[in-house]
């Protein structure tokens, strides 16, 4: 039986990934590949990467065809196009870019830590009006917030 990080894990094998940092120098140079946010609405209308596009990872595959309610232009129109996969830790992202290229997209890489390392490395994050949100309002608003029935059970 797999879990979550096996899977993770697997993807990995077969997806590349980019560092904040070598992201942040190409979006400087003017290199601006699409950045695909894949965490859930709510989560990217608290913080985003500037200029990224949001697209939840239960609705991507449909995102990326013609025809669908879901349907997103940018992503259906081209296959070739550079993208770059963002989550909130690198580990959906993973996942996603790997289905990505399953569908044949040629040019797909992950976020490595992804916002998280993002705003590690000091990098500007803006919520839902475009207003730049501090490192330190981010940290607190990408911790995770486990309920006590989410955490494993201990065995004695």
């Amino acid at each position: 039986m797999s879990h979550y990080d096996d899977l993770v894990a697997d993807a990995l094998t077969r997806v590349k990934e980019i560092m904040p940092w070598d992201l942040s120098k190409r979006l400087a140079a003017g290199d601006a590949p699409v950045l695909l946010d894949v965490r859930e609405p709510a989560e990217f209308a608290l913080l985003r990467i500037p200029a990224s596009i949001n697209v939840p990872r239960g609705v991507l595959e449909q995102s990326c065809e013609w025809d669908y309610d879901e349907t997103v232009p940018l992503l259906a129109a081209g296959r070739e196009q550079e993208i770059v996969v963002i989550c909130r830790s690198g580990k959906r992202s993973a996942l996603a870019a790997d289905t990505l290229q399953q569908m044949g997209y040629t040019s797909v890489v992950s976020l490595k830590t992804g916002v998280r390392g993002w705003n590690d490395f000091e990098q500007p994050l803006t919520d839902e009006n475009g207003k730049v949100v501090d490192g330190d309002s981010a940290e607190q608003l990408l911790a995770p917030h486990l309920r006590p029935e989410q955490l494993k059970p201990k065995i004695s």
